[in-house]
């Protein structure tokens, strides 16, 4: 990491905090109650975000993937339904599902915001439907209004991926509490990530938390230990995490506040070149956070190049549609297609954003990728494709 000009992770993730953070760790390891899972630092981080959300139900996982799988099981989804999920995303989206006997039903994308396209998924809702689960990608929510008033004209249930997307707002509404039911992640690189695994469920809904909250400690009710009120998982939150999420959250707001701002500097940037074979997401704070910044590129082996040459680290997340890995290709009917999540699949490319990335390393990484779209327009080589990712 620490040869390149511009990092694509922060090569100081928790360096400035990593004396506090080992004074939290002494102070829950001695603690007289000797308490290292859901304890009363998690009720603490739960109700400081409950407040953050205007008082709506937190729960605390043990990671955002628990999460996902905790809600759909408290929506009621099990054997035999079907779950719609975007095609294009990260692997828990199909795996929860499964994890529950449920069938994941793929829906393609919209070309620009690359989150689930509400039209397509409600061509794939059918009697079987129990949810539809759109997910927030890179650095932009999904239509929620229209995924909203899909899941109400079908009486689905809604849960929203909001993984990525904490602090995001669309329309007024936080991201999280569109549907019946959303989640955080905190893995570390999230724009509340922590050094382990971590995540929470929110949901207006108390009987939903309550749910999800007998079933993170393996169905037992909170103060009853070896009374198990229904089969449950194991994805309890870590009392340290929670110590230390609690220290980093009055910073929060200007660590997410300085990904605002370089989101805003990347869109100003790059807009003018969707022209030129690299396309920009759609501009503008509503409906807009932080997490990742992702562009497509009609030769994105060749920006790759040309900004690794210049000392920009970049990066590519799912190089393939869900629907085209082995492990869900059983769920994918013969013959079928997602072109725009296989399109946008074999050009993403992801540019370096966290709050410790400066001015000039940003104008850096802008100036590589404009210097690449303005060259002379030569022929754009056909995306390589490994042999399992080949269209059956």
């Amino acid at each position: 990491m620490s040869g390149w000009t511009v990092p694509f992770f922060s090569p100081r993730l928790f360096e400035e905090e990593r004396a506090r953070i080992l004074e939290l760790i002494h102070e829950v390891g001695t603690a007289p109650e000797q308490r290292f899972l859901l304890g009363a630092h998690t009720r603490a981080l739960e109700d400081a975000l409950s407040r953050e959300l205007s008082g709506a139900h937190v729960v605390a996982c043990g990671s955002g993937t628990g999460a996902l799988v905790m809600a759909l099981s408290a929506l009621g989804v099990g054997r035999g339904d079907e779950v719609v999920v975007p095609a294009l995303g990260c692997a828990p989206l199909a795996a929860a599902p499964v994890a529950l006997g449920a069938v994941p039903v793929f829906a393609d994308v919209d070309p620009v915001t690359l989150t689930m396209d509400p039209e397509d998924a409600e061509r794939r809702v059918t009697g079987r439907t129990r949810a539809v689960v759109p997910a927030h990608l890179f650095s932009t929510m999904a239509d929620m209004p229209r995924l909203r008033a899909l899941t109400d004209r079908h009486r689905l249930r809604l849960l929203e991926d909001s993984a990525v997307a904490q602090g995001a707002v669309l329309d007024g509404v936080p991201a999280g509490l569109w549907g019946d039911v959303g989640l955080y992640s905190f893995v570390q690189v999230k724009t509340f990530g922590m050094p382990g695994e971590g995540g929470v469920v929110v949901t207006r809904d108390p009987e939903l938390a309550a749910r999800v909250r007998l079933s993170r400690n393996h169905g037992q009710a909170e103060g009853e230990r070896f009374r198990h009120r229904a089969v449950g998982h194991n994805s309890r939150f870590d009392e340290v995490q929670a110590r230390v999420q609690l220290a980093r959250l009055p910073d929060l707001a200007a660590r997410l506040a300085r990904r605002a701002q370089l989101v805003d500097r990347y869109d100003a940037s790059l807009a003018p070149l969707a022209g030129r074979g690299v396309l920009a997401p759609p501009s503008g704070r509503d409906g807009r956070f932080g997490y990742v910044y992702t562009v497509l590129a009609d030769d994105r082996e060749g920006l790759a190049r040309a900004l690794r040459e210049d000392g920009v680290d970049s990066h590519v997340y799912y190089p393939r549609a869900l629907p085209r890995h082995a492990a869900f290709r059983p769920f994918a009917p013969e013959g079928a297609r997602w072109p725009r999540a296989e399109s946008a699949a074999d050009r993403m490319l992801s540019l370096p954003l966290h709050p410790d990335l400066t001015d000039a390393q940003l104008a850096r990484v802008v100036d590589a990728v404009r210097r690449f779209a303005e060259r002379p327009a030569t022929a754009v080589p056909a995306p390589s494709r490994d042999p399992e990712s080949t269209h059956r």
